[in-house]
């Protein structure tokens, strides 16, 4: 049996629910985007239920501790159909072995939700290190940013609680939507093509008067702080991969 679903927690929620209500044989989970049909599996497209997925949810919560219970949103996060087969075949395993079943990290699906969950975390960490804003003529910072998962949701509390008296977004350019806080709540924006154009690009009719003296100034903080002498380059890379230098003020133009 083939259960379809359309990628979201939601759906991935209700497709454990049915696994146990309808009890079939053996199940495969598939994401409508990817599926080919044939001729010979049976399938079950999966409708979202919110009581439904209420109830998985507060069964896993009920099984697993916070600290799983993060790794199972950081791997859904990570959105590979890998990820959410693992997902489903590891909720389908904690509920039906007693309280602790987490813990057997000789259980391929407990290894990959950690696994995975960590590569997430570190991309979470990662952004939060390395995005760099720009000022706007009309008083936002800004950011477009390229993160191999969808890590919004996690860096949203880290930076309204550190850009507090300002106002900024964050917008994520390959999955279409960003965060905007307005001094008082973070609420989720989508632009038109036209405008995440405008952010891959700066402009300096877009940008506040003193923002290249800003950029300048720190571009030039960085190189005075840099010693040649101890330069090495293999390790630098390690810690700050060349896929973020390009959120990097002081790299622009390398």
């Amino acid at each position: 049996m083939i259960y379809l679903i359309d990628g979201s927690l939601e759906s991935l929620l209700c497709a454990i629910f049915e696994r146990f209500e309808r009890k079939p044989e053996k199940v495969t989970l598939r994401l409508e985007k990817y599926y080919q049909p044939d001729a010979f599996s049976p399938v079950l497209h999966v409708h979202k239920d919110s009581k439904k997925a209420d109830r998985v949810w507060k069964g896993l919560q009920d099984k697993l501790d916070k600290g799983w219970m993060r790794r199972f949103y950081c791997t859904f996060l990570s959105e590979s159909a890998k990820a959410y087969l693992s997902l489903f075949e590891f909720a389908c395993y904690i509920f039906s072995n007693p309280s602790g079943a987490e813990a057997n990290y000789g259980n391929p699906y407990v290894l990959e939700v950690a696994q995975t969950a960590r590569k997430v975390e570190r991309e979470k960490h990662r952004m939060e290190a390395f995005i760099r804003f720009q000022h706007s003529a009309d008083g936002v910072f800004y950011c477009g940013i390229t993160p191999d998962y969808n890590v919004l949701p996690l860096i949203m509390n880290h930076f309204k609680n550190r850009y507090a008296d300002q106002r900024w977004i964050i917008y994520d350019l390959d999955r279409h939507y960003g965060l905007y806080y307005d001094l008082e709540k973070v609420e989720e924006v989508s632009f038109t093509t036209k405008e995440e154009k405008n952010l891959q690009t700066t402009t300096l009719d877009v940008q506040a008067d003193n923002e290249n003296l800003y950029a300048t100034l720190w571009k030039d903080y960085f190189k005075s702080t840099n010693i040649t002498a101890r330069k090495n380059t293999k390790l630098h890379v390690q810690h700050v991969p060349k896929r973020y230098w390009k959120y990097l003020t002081e790299k622009m133009g390398i």
